[in-house]
């Protein structure tokens, strides 16, 4: 693998820290700024929904830019925003910083997840794409349970200082390791456009809001179900929340592995164990060892979908897959906040902390049905390109190393 992928994955990894820190810094937050847990969780809110907005409005933005100066744009960009959070004077003042950081994070790996593709033979495109997200995946095991002991111990202004850092760090990995690839001749906004004329890429995404979503029904309310539930001490849920990061390690490796290989069979048998491990989520969550086990289980399943749903939309977009790229990672965001909402309903209608499993469970078995749909229809025959003929014609054929 290039070791222009470790500076994509160094991006990842500051951009994933930056994304689930607050979530453990909230309380000091709320306290420094005087405003309500409630209100401080509008930092996490507004985080997803610059992320969901972002992702395309950036990637048009940089579309007539070379993609990695746009990639360098995108990494000054979240510097800025984790800067602007760590001296914020006000909490209005963190809010902002905290969307204009999310604005880099759709575009950079949607854009971030082109430029993998491109590194490498086309037999291992998956695995590039792999290889940059374990960046994230590895924030979660790493970045986020050190980024919340240094707040908890330092102040929490330090870690978005230190998130910055990383910043700078990505920055500078790109600058030197990242190869200035050749646009695609010919290929316009328009093109990118076209590209959501295709029905394949829609159910690709579709797929990203419900297998996601199905993680994040979960992981949302794993605190009350695990404290409530299965009986262990609130500090326990920080050492859980990394069997779930370590599960997202393994699953994303082994997803990108496989995908190379056989992309919609692994698709089937990660939607389909994913859709019945959250299943069983309801009865495991009773029994600490169970539990532990099975939160595992569901960041490896939820990620060993990402490599392949991400090579999915590049392949299906063909041509112009830039801006379709980026807008499947604000699916991803998309599937979260929908998950997050309907697992919070059913839990306020009496339902207990373990229903958000089965609101899991449905969304991931109702991707898998999108896969075994998506499939069929391709079986029956490839559907006409929108993408502009010319414009592939005139495509540059992509560097390998």
């Amino acid at each position: 693998m290039p070791l222009a992928l470790l500076a994509l994955a160094i991006g990842a990894f500051g951009i994933g820290t930056t994304e689930f820190v607050i979530m453990g810094l909230l309380p000091q937050v709320a306290g420094d700024f005087g405003v309500s847990i409630p209100t401080a969780g509008f930092l996490v809110t507004g985080y997803a929904l610059g992320v969901m907005l972002g992702a395309p409005l950036m990637t048009v933005l940089g579309t007539r830019i070379s993609r990695k100066r746009m990639l360098m744009l995108l990494m000054g960009l979240f510097i800025v925003g984790n800067l602007l959070s760590a001296v914020a004077p006000v909490f209005a003042v963190m809010l902002i910083g905290r969307v204009v950081a999310s604005l880099a994070h759709g575009a950079f790996f949607g854009i971030g997840s082109v430029v993998a593709a491109e590194l490498v033979a086309p037999e291992k495109k998956a695995g590039a794409i792999a290889m940059m997200f374990t960046g994230l995946t590895v924030a979660n095991v790493v970045g986020v349970p050190l980024g919340t002991l240094i707040g908890q111990s330092a102040g929490w202004r330090v870690t978005f200082t230190v998130v910055a850092a990383l910043g700078v760090l990505g920055l500078l990995g790109i600058a030197k390791l990242v190869p200035d690839l050749p646009k695609p001749e010919g290929v316009h906004l328009r093109h990118e456009l076209a590209a959501f004329k295709n029905v394949q890429v829609l159910l690709a995404m579709a797929m990203t809001v419900l297998g996601f979503g199905g993680v994040f029904a979960a992981i949302t309310y794993i605190a009350p179900m695990m404290t409530h539930v299965a009986g262990f001490a609130e500090g326990s849920v920080t050492w859980l929340l990394v069997l779930f990061g370590l599960g997202m390690v393994g699953g994303n490796l082994v997803g990108g592995k496989f995908a190379d290989r056989a992309l919609m069979p692994m698709l089937y048998v990660s939607l389909g164990a994913l859709a019945l491990v959250l299943g069983l989520f309801t009865v495991t969550a009773h029994h600490k060892l169970l539990a532990a086990i099975t939160i595992a289980l569901i960041g490896a399943l939820g990620f060993a979908t990402v490599p392949p749903l991400q090579k999915r939309v590049l392949d299906q977009a063909s041509g112009a897959p830039t801006l379709a790229s980026a807008v499947n990672i604000g699916a991803f965001n998309l599937g979260n906040a929908l998950s997050a909402w309907l697992g919070g309903m059913v839990i306020s209608a009496g339902l207990g902390y373990t229903a958000p499993n089965w609101v899991g469970a449905a969304l991931a078995a109702g991707a898998l049905v999108l896969a075994v749909v998506s499939a069929a229809l391709e079986r029956r025959g490839p559907l006409p390109s929108p993408v502009v003929a010319g414009a592939e014609q005139r495509y540059v054929e992509p560097v390998h190393h």
